[in-house]
Formats: C-alpha cells, structure tokens, sequence
C-alpha cells in the first residue's frame, strides 16, 4: 500500500452533468484546473458533493480518470465510493484503483439497516484486502454513524488511515480526536465548524465548502496553523455566510448555483434535482457578496 499524507484544505469537486442527465468531463477538467489554482492540498471526486450515490461504476470510472489526468501527480486524488454492500463497493473501488486514484472514501453500508460493528469492521477489512489502497472511513449517515468505539477497533484494517467526520456534530468530532488522532488522520467535514476544528487538532478537512470557497477555505487552514486567530475568525465567518446559503436538501443545485454566480460551470444537478430556483440564487448570490467573492 502507497504512504499517503493526507492534512489541509481538501476539497470535492463537484459532477456536472448536462442537459441530457449525462456526464459532461470538459466542464469536470475545468474544475479540477480552478481547485489546483486556489492550492488545495488534495481533491475527491465522486463524494456527496460529486453526486456518487447516483454513479454507475463506469461513469465512476471515467470521473476519475480525468481527475487523476488533469491533476497529474500534484496532488493526491481520493475516489469516493458510496455504495450499499460489500461485494458492490469492492467493485467501485477497483474500478478507481484502475482509474488512477491514490486513495478511496468509503462509507459503511447504511440502506436502512445498519451493520454491526464486528460487520462494518469486516466491510472496511474486505475492502482494504481487495484494494490495498489508503481507505478515508466516511462517516456520514446519521443513521449509521460508525462510533469511535469500532474505529478504536479499526486498526486491524491497515488500509484505513483516516476518518472523514461528517455525520454527527462537534462532540464526536472532539471524542475522535481525543481518542483516535495519534493513530489516524481526522478530516473535519462539518462545513460550518472548520476553524474550531482546525483549533482543536484535526488534520485537515475534507469537505463541501472548500469547493465553493477554496480560497477562503485554504486561507483559514493557513492563518489557524500561522497561529492568527484575528484573521481566521475574520475568514470563517465569510465562509459561514456562504455555507448558510447553500446548506439545503437541495445541496447539489445550490452549490452549483454558487459556482455558476462565480464564473464557473458546474453543469447540473442529476435528477431528479432540478437547477437552483431564482430566489435560491439571489440568496446565495446575497451571500456571495457579503463575502466579497462576487461584486
């Protein structure tokens, strides 16, 4: 298995997809070229920002190839995999493994029934032995939550090295790094709470936001390291106007809406999700400018 370092400001990229519901990778290339130029330290692709839940494994595949083609080796590219058995998410992963990915995001299986943690320990075991690539657990469903208890536990896996947090709130986030952060890395995505998170210890994020505000978003990783606190406040308030403005159900039309109101071209969300509404866009422009990344 590849050593791998993981920390910073890691960003999604988002799926566009055109009009005909289908893939559109020139406009993907675009983005991928505008997130290397704000210095991101890392990008994944096919992640719940990427829309993965609605991927084949073929458009999965190709996805990830022109991230890994356009990234070329600046930074590392993780594929993320968010499927509902073992078997199914063995098949993803080495689909990405042979598209070029450094590392696979991976969630625990959670269609409305939750494994064990003997069950999801053997999951991420199984992965791991297929792949042997650096897995990131994502834990992200509400309803299947991997605690800190069976990530304790985890270490049986060696694949695994680190732990997106993203379901849940601050507290596991605090449990986790108390208990877990000299042995794996902690990846902050709760997209609101970067800078306490950054303050507390973790590693890095691993997030939405950073898509939208990458600059912004490597600037207060920056300033927090720096030890200028005046200046990372000022920076995670700006961030936290643009969160509160795309943070709906609707999560894939909005954030599109806040790139395309940047000069950038995300495309469409998949359907059923329809393009962000005209009051949702001068919402989100709203807070674009109180951010001062629009005029």
């Amino acid at each position: 298995m590849k050593d791998l370092a993981l920390h910073g400001m890691i960003s999604t990229v988002v799926t566009p997809f055109d009009e005909n519901d289908q893939v559109d990778l020139e406009l993907l290339r675009g983005e991928v070229k505008y997130l290397l130029d704000q210095g991101v330290t890392a990008i994944c692709a096919c992640g719940s920002t990427g829309e993965g839940q609605t991927l084949s494994l073929e458009e999965s595949r190709a996805i990830c190839e022109v991230v890994v083609d356009e990234v070329a080796g600046r930074v590392p590219v993780i594929g993320g995999v968010i499927q509902n058995s073992t078997a199914q998410a063995i098949r993803y992963s080495l689909a990405l493994k042979e598209a070029g990915v450094d590392a696979l995001q991976v969630t625990p299986v959670h269609y409305v029934f939750s494994p064990s943690e003997e069950e999801t320990i053997e999951h991420y075991r199984l992965v791991g032995e297929a792949t042997d690539l650096p897995i990131v657990l994502y834990n992200v469903v509400p309803w299947a939550l991997v605690p800190v208890g069976t990530i304790e536990k985890m270490s049986v896996v060696p694949q695994v090295v680190a732990v997106k947090q993203s379901g849940g709130d601050m507290h596991r986030l605090a449990d986790l790094l108390h208990r877990v952060r000299d042995r794996y890395t902690i990846l902050a995505a709760l997209d609101d709470l970067h800078y306490p998170a950054f303050v507390m210890g973790a590693h890095g994020a691993l997030a939405a936001i950073p898509t939208v505000t990458p600059k912004l978003s490597v600037e207060l990783w920056d300033a927090v390291q720096a030890g200028d606190h005046k200046t990372a406040l000022e920076l995670h308030e700006r961030i936290l106007t643009v969160w509160r403005a795309i943070d709906e159900p609707n999560l894939p039309a909005t954030l599109k809406a806040a790139l395309q109101l940047q000069g950038r071209e995300g495309g469409l969300p998949r359907k059923p999700f329809a393009p962000a509404s005209a009051e949702e866009r001068e919402r989100i422009a709203a807070a674009l400018r109180t951010a001062n990344l629009i005029d």
